[in-house]
């Protein structure tokens, strides 16, 4: 039996019929997740993936922005393409980069933050995928947020540090430099098509029967423990989310991943009750070996049952870790294909999401030799229960994110907590 990963490529290539139509271009399961994720949304919202960044007010020059954004769309395909599904089938159609710089104001007793929420919640998924927003921070602020926000699909975390840098660049260009020249475009655009073919050819070698076998064992007993919506509406003016956050010593050689995963169990068994099997994801992997670091070629997320019963030890957790690791370029769907083929009644949702950073590998956005400090916006609606991030740096930066519609703040203030606990206090390992 083929492949999901072949199955694709199939349908995919029975799409593009060479005929002068806009270009077609495949995704990798990453991207399709994606696809996966906006389908089980009622209101087929998009994943996005935002930086906030604050500079005096008057810094930014809009026009030289959206000349440098889009000279960057022009280069990446994947900035200039629309995620769609056609016949069944997710890709990518490439369009003329068209990134908008849209610049927004605040009513009386409105700031900055509130004025993003508003914005990122009217997100189109048929437009741009990158896209930004100028905001100055109240009538009488002496700040100005520019946020630079991209549809998931496009981007993950790992190739922000590269667009921010790429973007600083463009701005000092200035609004007459040049775009990459046609033949810089089609190797780029060749680069970008290599890549993709060379990650789908490591997934389908990942999902062979093997595999399959051993993420449908591993995942038979998992199923999704995230109540429904609660029935009472939020109060009005509420933002959709919730958050907290915590700043505290970093150890020598930072946490290891195992206990920050035995740390999101405890956060876990406080939301969901004791001796359920949830399903936490967490961002892993690398391009396969000859691919070019393009953009939008990226990192599989990785299912992680976490049992919410009797704390295991971090070496069984890090056991099991290990184990995973050994098949983790199975592409995601093929992975809740698995685990339904064995019996579980999981879907595909995720009950947490845990992605981990290193803070010296983000370098600050700065336009015109001036250096943007980068913020957070709070309160923006999440996708799933609770994410969790840590950033490993000087310091360690722990923060979650809850759905208010899902979880209640004490609920959720009390998991932050165990997470916080945990990993201060890590299980100690066995012997």
């Amino acid at each position: 039996m083929l492949s999901i990963t072949s199955q694709y490529l199939a349908r995919f290539r029975r799409l593009d019929a060479g005929d002068g139509t806009p270009v077609l271009l495949p995704v990798t399961g990453a991207q399709r997740r994606f696809a996966l994720v906006r389908a089980m949304d009622p209101h087929g919202r998009p994943d996005l993936v935002p930086m906030f960044f604050a500079f005096p007010r008057g810094t930014v020059d809009p026009e030289r922005l959206a000349a440098a954004t889009n000279r960057l769309a022009a280069r990446h395909p994947v900035l200039r393409a629309r995620p769609t599904v056609l016949r069944g089938t997710p890709v990518l159609r490439l369009e003329r980069p068209q990134v908008p710089v849209i610049q927004e104001t605040c009513a009386p007793g409105e700031d900055a933050a509130t004025v993003l929420r508003r914005a990122l919640g009217r997100w189109e998924p048929e437009g741009a995928p990158l896209r930004l927003f100028l905001v100055p921070d109240g009538p009488e602020g002496t700040e100005e947020v520019l946020a630079v926000v991209l549809d998931h699909s496009a981007c993950d975390g790992q190739s922000l540090a590269r667009l921010v840098e790429e973007l600083g660049a463009g701005y000092d260009e200035g609004p007459e430099a040049e775009g990459p020249s046609p033949a810089d475009v089609a190797a780029e655009l060749a680069a970008y098509q290599d890549a993709v073919l060379r990650q789908l050819d490591a997934e389908e070698r990942a999902g062979a029967p093997e595999a399959m076998v051993y993420w449908g064992e591993r995942l038979r007993t998992v199923c999704e423990q995230a109540p429904v919506a609660r029935p009472e509406p939020l109060s009005p003016g509420t933002p959709p989310s919730g958050s907290a956050a915590l700043r505290m010593p970093a150890p020598s050689g930072g946490v290891p991943f195992p206990e920050l995963l035995n740390a999101c169990r405890a956060a876990a068994a406080v939301l969901y009750g004791a001796g359920h099997v949830v399903p936490l994801g967490y961002p892993w992997g690398g391009r396969p070996a000859g691919a070019a670091p393009v953009l939008g070629c990226f990192l599989n997320t990785v299912v992680f049952p976490t049992t919410t019963g009797d704390a295991p030890t971090a070496s069984a957790t890090a056991a099991a870790w290990w184990d995973d690791l050994d098949h983790a370029a199975t592409p995601f769907d093929a992975v809740v294909h698995a685990a339904r083929a064995a019996g579980s009644g999981w879907r595909g949702r995720l009950d947490g999401m845990l992605t981990v950073d290193d803070t010296r590998r983000q370098p600050p956005l700065r336009l015109g030799g001036v250096t943007g400090r980068e913020i957070h916006v709070d309160g923006r609606a999440v996708r799933g229960p609770f994410a969790v991030s840590v950033s490993q740096g000087p310091e360690l930066r722990l923060r979650m994110v809850w759905d208010r519609a899902v979880l209640p703040d004490h609920a959720a203030e009390s998991a932050f907590t165990a997470l916080a606990d945990a990993v201060r206090t890590p299980v100690p390992t066995a012997g």
